[in-house]
């Protein structure tokens, strides 16, 4: 099956702006489902939410890392939605606003109801960073599922790229905190479908019962 025939990645590509919001008070009324996406700025989480999308911009990296401030929500269909969580990392974002996004960050996590998973991007030569293991540490809180994407996996040869999946893999045992993780590309569009299957098992897209063999055979 291919990335055109997979029922999830059917449901990503109808991906649509719906609106942004700067605190949990101006989101989106909590109904539904909805799966958010975060990661350090320059984590390639706007090309990743892109490329599920297969659109170009529909998720826009800013030109400045780490100034995006807003928590953006794209709508899939009437009840489920891909949410954008705000990215920081640079030195030249002051201490301040790196605060103020964590606390707005941890209000959502924490509190917003229809978020049933996280997918938790990091570039493959820097994973687990301090921004990873708080959001890791927030999720496992509230006991919110955690899928860790290792993005850019084409700057590393495949035996390298392996090796540091299952590095990571091993510590997010060890540190207790049961998360999956994979691969990803977006220049290579690798790991796609990998990434579709975790989306439709929190989705609830298609239904369990309609999965395709092959799906079901990634997840377990």
């Amino acid at each position: 099956m291919t990335s055109s025939q997979h029922p999830v990645l059917v449901l990503t590509a109808r991906a649509r702006f719906l609106t942004s919001a700067p605190t949990l008070a101006q989101c989106p009324p909590d109904a539904g489902m909805e799966v958010a996406f975060a990661g350090r700025s320059n984590a390639g989480k706007s090309s990743c939410i892109n490329t599920l999308a297969r659109q170009k911009q529909l998720a826009r990296a800013s030109k400045t890392p780490g100034r995006t401030q807003l928590i953006n929500f794209f709508t899939l269909d009437e009840s489920r939605r891909l949410v954008d969580l705000p990215g920081y990392g640079y030195a030249k974002v002051a201490h301040g606003m790196k605060e103020e996004w964590q606390r707005h960050l941890g209000t959502y996590l924490q509190e917003r109801y229809s978020l049933r998973g996280l997918v938790l991007l990091m570039d493959i030569r820097h994973p687990l960073t301090e921004f990873d293991r708080n959001m890791l540490a927030w999720s496992a809180e509230r006991q919110l599922a955690v899928h860790c994407v290792l993005t850019k996996a084409d700057k590393l040869n495949r035996g390298p790229a392996m090796n540091v999946l299952q590095a990571v893999k091993k510590e997010l045992a060890a540190s207790g905190f049961g998360s999956s993780a994979q691969l990803f590309s977006a220049l290579k569009v690798e790991g796609l479908e990998a990434l579709g299957d975790k989306l439709g098992e929190w989705l609830e897209y298609p239904p369990p019962a309609d999965l395709p063999v092959e799906a079901k055979a990634r997840l377990a």
